[in-house]
């Protein structure tokens, strides 16, 4: 592809290495910022800028947060003792959309995959952990997509918390094998939520 200018070509590399953005699409995209107002790229620029300079995430649960602790870990009508365990915030963004939860979550940050170098020390599976020996929660959801990573990371855990008092369940099988969480629609996910099952069941039926 060839550029009339380079600072069209940095822009339009630069926005390519966002996922799913080929070159093509990095450049009508470019080229649409192009036609707005100056004052619309800035705030673009500036809302970016400002995400990655002064987001957080929640020490409870390491949902992003404009805070310390998030809404959700701070609400005090949600069931402490109800944790669901999910891979990303848009897996949190997916299930609070049903309005079927009413516990905690907790955000792993990834799925073990030897494939791609991410193993359990790299997911905040330690700080899972802490929280079930801490005493307060009663039943585990694994909620992460049906996946050979997702499974792993499921069973890992599960085996880590041998000898502690704590039900683990998964997500009832509405949401096909391999589908991500963020596209299931709300009333499939809500559905598989509200029937999870127990994990060893789930073990037995693989």
């Amino acid at each position: 592809m060839e550029f009339s200018s380079k600072l069209l070509e940095n822009a339009v590399y630069e926005m390519a290495q966002l996922p799913g953005i080929g070159k093509r699409t990095a450049l009508r995209l470019v080229l649409h910022l192009l036609k707005q107002p100056k004052e619309r790229t800035q705030q673009l620029s500036a809302a970016l800028s400002k995400l990655r300079e002064e987001v957080n995430f929640c020490r409870s649960c390491f949902n992003i947060s404009d805070t310390e602790i998030c809404e959700i870990c701070a609400n005090p009508k949600r069931d402490r003792s109800i944790i669901c365990v999910v891979e990303d915030v848009r897996d949190v963004m997916a299930i609070e959309n049903t309005a079927q939860f009413q516990g905690l979550y907790h955000v792993l940050g990834g799925k073990i995959s030897p494939m791609e170098g991410i193993g359990p020390q790299d997911l905040k599976i330690a700080q899972l952990i802490e929280k079930v020996r801490a005493g307060e929660v009663r039943e585990l959801i694994f909620a992460l997509s049906s996946t050979m990573e997702g499974d792993t990371t499921n069973f890992y855990i599960y085996k880590q918390l041998e000898g502690l008092e704590v039900k683990t369940s998964t997500i009832a099988r509405g949401i096909a094998v391999g589908d991500e969480l963020e596209y299931a629609d709300e009333v499939t996910l809500g559905r598989s939520i509200v029937n999870r099952v127990p994990f060893e069941r789930s073990i037995k039926a693989n």
